[in-house]
This record gives C-alpha cells, sequence and structure tokens, in this order.
C-alpha cells in the first residue's frame, strides 16, 4: 500500500549571518503492507514527522521516490490526496463549531452531495460513538473526545491509508485506552494505517510491524515480537541509589567496569545511577551481579529482571534509549 525509496528532506536554518543544512530525513526506504498497523517510533525530531508530511503530499521530497495505492506520489499528488487521510498532532477543528457540522463539512469537500455528506457524518458519529456531544460546541469536548472527532474527520471518505501523526499524545489512559480500539476497528475494516509515536508500549501493543528512525535515518524494521527476539536473553537493571541517596559518580563508573567484566554480562549500558544488564540467563546472573557487587562494597538498591523491550531494541541500535 506505501512504498517508500530513499526518501530525503533538508531545511536551510539560519542563526545570526551564519546558515547551515539540517538534514531532517536522510534517505528511507520501507514498504506498508495492505491492512496493517505500521508504526514509526522514534524520539522527537527523528524525522518521523517530516517523513509523514512527505508521504501526505504536505512537503516535497527532496530526493527518492513514494507511491500510496500505486499512485506516484511526486507525479500525482492530488490522486494521492483522494486515497489518503490524514490526522496531524493538533486538532484542526474550531472551538465554537461541532462535530455533526465539522464532520458534513469534511464530506462535502471530498465531492459528497449534501444528502450524502449528512448520511456519512451520521455514520461516524455512530461509528466513533460522539452521538452524547456532536451538537455541543467542541470548545467543551475532553481531550479524548476531541482527538476521536479528529480522526473521524481523518476517514470520513473512506480512504485507503490513514496516516495517524503521535494520535494519543496528552491523552489520559483511559483515552488513549479507547483510542487504540479505534485504530484496530479501522485496521478490521480494511484500511492501512501508518501511525507515528515515540511510546514504546503503544508501539508494542498496536502495531504489526514497525521501523524505529533515528536522526533521520532508519535503524530497525520488523514485527515488534521479532524485533525483541533480536536481543538475545534477558535483561537486569541494577538500581545503585539507595535509601541514603544517589551514589557518587565514581562508585557508578566502578560497578559498571566490574559488572561488564563479567563472564555472564554480554553488555551493561549505563543510565545515571542505573545499570542495564544484557545476560544470557537472569536466573543465573543475578547472584553472580550480587557477588560482584558484595565483593567490592556496592549495595544496590534494587534489581529488577525482564525480558528485552523495544527501548532495548532502540538502546542496542543507537546506542541511547528513547527517553534520552
Amino acid at each position: 500500500m506505501i512504498e517508500a525509496s530513499g526518501l530525503r528532506k533538508s531545511y536551510q536554518s539560519k542563526r545570526g549571518r551564519k546558515t547551515t543544512t539540517v538534514d531532517a530525513v536522510r534517505g528511507v526506504d520501507f514498504s506498508v503492507q495492505r491492512g496493517e498497523i505500521f508504526g514509526f517510533l522514534g524520539p522527537n525530531g527523528a524525522g518521523k514527522t517530516t517523513t509523514l508530511r512527505m508521504l501526505t503530499t504536505l512537503l516535497r521530497p527532496d530526493s527518492g521516490d513514494a507511491t500510496i495505492a500505486g499512485i506516484d506520489l511526486r507525479r500525482a499528488p492530488a490522486q494521492v490526496r483522494m486515497q489518503i487521510g490524514f490526522v496531524a498532532q493538533q486538532s484542526g477543528t474550531y472551538k465554537q463549531s461541532n462535530a455533526r457540522r465539522d464532520l458534513v463539512h469534511q464530506a462535502r469537500m471530498y465531492g459528497t452531495s449534501k444528502s450524502a455528506a449528512h448520511e456519512q457524518a451520521e455514520a461516524a458519529i455512530a461509528a466513533f460513538q460522539l452521538e452524547s456531544f456532536a451538537d455541543r460546541n467542541i470548545g467543551t469536548y475532553s481531550g479524548g473526545q476531541r482527538r476521536r472527532l479528529d480522526v473521524a474527520l481523518g476517514v470520513i471518505h473512506s480512504p485507503q491509508v490513514v496516516f495517524l501523526d503521535e494520535p494519543t499524545v496528552g491523552l489520559d489512559p483511559p483515552s488513549r485506552a479507547r483510542m487504540w480500539q479505534e485504530v484496530r476497528r479501522l485496521r478490521d475494516g480494511g484500511m492501512t494505517i501508518f501511525l507515528t509515536t515515540h511510546y514504546l508500549d503503544e508501539a508494542d501493543a498496536l502495531c504489526d510491524r514497525i521501523s524505529i528512525i533515528d536522526a533521520g535515518l532508519i535503524v530497525a524494521e520488523g514485527t515488534p515480537s521479532d524485533l525483541k527476539h533480536e536481543i538475545s536473553g534477558d535483561v537486569v537493571i541494577v538500581d545503585l541509589a539507595t535509601t541514603a541517596g544517589a551514589p557518587e559518580p565514581a562508585t557508578v563508573l566502578e560497578a559498571a567496569k566490574i559488572l561488564a567484566e563479567q563472564p555472564c554480562v554480554e553488555s551493561c549500558e549505563t543510565i545515571e545511577h542505573t545499570l542495564r544488564l544484557y545476560v544470557d540467563g537472569a536466573a543465573t546472573a543475578v547472584p553472580l551481579v550480587m557477588r560482584a557487587l558484595n565483593t567490592k562494597g556496592i549495595e544496590p538498591g534494587a534489581i529488577e529482571t525482564r525480558r528485552p523491550s523495544l527501548d532495548d531494541v532502540f538502546l542496542a541500535k543507537t546506542g541511547r534509549t528513547l527517553a534520552e
């Protein structure tokens, strides 16, 4: 449904008299299959939104090619727009309007007759459960209600592909869970979903496949399960902070050096006063880790074990966590 090859986009940044070139997207390649939820995962500033804006014809690529539903992005952008829906991070609605009015207006903008537009609006109101507030001013809506309206507006014309840019930013947990349900419902109805996110749990729970982008380059792609399986063994988190407070930096460095030398530890990453260890098996590694630290008089505040996560994948691919 989406094929991208070598997409690039640069900006000119001016500071004082000096102008520099910022490479926002540095040649990305990926494909999205029909009827899947495809996640574009990465930190703020990684190039997610720039890539999405190129795919939705809002930015023209400096180079590279892409097709959406078989239509060439650069040669026929108007045709692409008829096949896609786009929900931006910021809502495009007005506080003084209401959901019913906006939905009818949006449908009419796609050339639908007045009567058909009203029918489509009623169907969207029912599908997204907007009935209880469809005629109230949008300014009175909660964040979750407004976000559901945003998505309804983006799919009122039944596009083949819908692009969602950070669809759950700023939502409380119940509203996030509701939005996940809506996204799955759209996929189950036959739409292809392309969403950007920097929430690891969202990408893990919602996406059929993901691409991880960092500094304008794709560093990994696959199903969440496959990507996590690339990180073998278990993860042991050693927190050196105790009730007495955070340890001295020298103590953290010493502990990291000691543990990195242990045969059971494949690699060790330091994040402030926490050490993240990748080991073959947590059950045998934890006693060895405790013994190695106690020998040097270092007492950890807590030790946690778990299976690798998408954050571990990001760390392995980029050398830092997503939060960093």
